[in-house]
């Protein structure tokens, strides 16, 4: 396969990085329209917040005094529509009494180490899309590969190897929510290693493995025990995503044919999710082509703390039709939106995927879902906060809605469990994921 190589950043797009540009290639500036100016004055923990890094302590919330300045409705959308996704729109009007989306006071407070606009700034001169769209060459570790993205795919680069943490050990429950309100709980152990985002390896070339992860069933009962390993390569024109599947009922590991892709989501969210939306898109992008839309200001969930605390119940969170607004945030931001057609010739559940990358961090923040007749099927969205431990981004609860059957999927719910997320630990390594470390933990 040869080398897809596209423009890299101009001399002078690279030295507006960290002036009127942040490291991460974002308009610093605000907009009449109320997207905030980026201020970037807190790196780790803010000033008069009591946190614990790396102990599981549940996100705690910097903005916690503010409320919401007006929310938008059914009644009042029209009004700020050039703000909304179809699927957004589409949730008004399929629940036009009850869906709303609150907006805050924007903030743009939080701001990446100095390693990591180091690796970013080497990139931005450096790095090319290599092997077909299938690569990412030239590039270094512990930043996005393209803070000036120039074509779809490496755009969708930027979301598949982001900053995030580098060790990450959660129990999570996931919930299917069905249209008459009753709910489905499943719950799995999760570990995680991101290969390129620790702080030891910022800097060097961005080869060999991308992550490593680890899921263990604990509910519902019917898969319980079960545990898959995966790994994920950083050059999908050499490598393939790599799953072991544990089966408890016959103590043995296979290797999964074809892991990743369109396949069902485990742990109790009825089928209605895939693995490779699992923060909106992960995996090989082979089966999709894509197109960068240019830049857009939209309303997206931000600085996302207060549905994370440990206050919260399930029983208020998860309403019928959709997740209970109160808890929500949402701030209007720039963000990149990028289009994803599937190929001719390729199968996949989605025939088209818009994602809405925020131009801030690289991670996708909201996505619309469209079958393969061209219908919107799903809206989905993360609850992205920034997280002390990781001095970056974490992805904390999603909603993936059916627009169409209606009922949704709450992933990643960590409330009501005693820890949240335990970041950068630093506590596990490659050996804890392979299949024979599969078979022992399932046992």
């Amino acid at each position: 396969m040869h080398a897809v190589a596209f423009a890299k950043a101009t001399p002078e797009e690279i030295d507006k990085l960290g002036k009127s540009l942040t490291c991460m290639g974002a308009d610093k500036a605000g907009t009449a329209s109320g997207v905030p100016e980026y201020t970037g004055k807190w790196l780790g923990t803010p000033p008069g917040i009591q946190y614990t890094p790396h102990a599981g302590q549940h996100p705690v919330d910097p903005y916690a005094v503010e409320t919401a300045l007006f929310a938008i409705t059914a009644e009042n959308m029209s009004k700020y529509a050039k703000y909304l996704t179809e699927g957004q729109k589409a949730m008004f009007a399929r629940y036009p009494a009850t869906f709303r989306i609150p907006l805050y006071p924007g903030h743009r407070d939080f701001r990446y180490p100095d390693f990591v606009c180091a690796s970013v700034k080497t990139n931005a001169q450096n790095a090319v899309v290599g092997a077909d769209g299938m690569s990412v060459e030239n590039a270094v570790k512990g930043g996005i590969p393209f803070p000036f993205p120039k074509s779809g795919i490496e755009l969708a680069f930027n979301n598949l190897i982001p900053f995030r943490a580098f060790t990450e050990h959660t129990l999570r429950d996931n919930a299917y929510v069905m249209q008459n309100g009753s709910i489905v709980f499943g719950r799995a152990e999760n570990r995680g290693m991101s290969m390129v985002n620790a702080p030891d390896v910022a800097g060097k070339p961005l080869e060999g493995t991308m992550a490593r992860g680890m899921n263990m069933v604990k509910l519902p009962e019917r898969e319980k025990g079960g545990v898959t390993v995966s790994m994920e390569p950083l050059n999908f024109s050499k490598d393939k995503r790599l799953g072991w599947s544990y089966d408890p009922g016959t103590r043995r590991v296979r290797q999964i044919p074809e892991y990743g892709f369109d396949q069902p989501m485990g742990g109790g969210v009825g089928a209605k999710m895939t693995i490779d939306s699992d923060r909106l898109f992960n995996g090989s992008p082979e089966r999709y082509n894509w197109k960068i839309l240019g830049k857009k200001e939209l309303f997206i969930p931000a600085n996302a703390y207060k549905i994370h605390e440990n206050t919260v119940k399930y029983a208020d969170l998860l309403k019928p039709e959709h997740a209970n607004p109160d808890y929500m945030r949402y701030e209007l931001r720039r963000v990149w939106v990028l289009e994803a057609s599937l190929k001719e010739g390729y199968r996949h559940l989605y025939g088209k995927r818009m994602l809405f990358i925020d131009e801030d961090t690289g991670h996708a923040v909201m996505s619309d879902l469209y079958d393969t007749r061209g219908q919107l099927w799903q809206h989905a969205l993360v609850n992205y906060y920034y997280a002390f431990d990781t001095n970056g981004w974490h992805s904390g609860t999603s909603f993936y809605y059916d627009l169409n059957a209606g009922g949704y999927v709450a992933y990643n719910l960590f409330q009501e469990r005693p820890k949240g997320p335990v970041l950068n630990k630093g506590d596990l390594n490659p050996s804890m994921f392979t299949p024979e470390a599969a078979r022992n933990t399932g046992t």
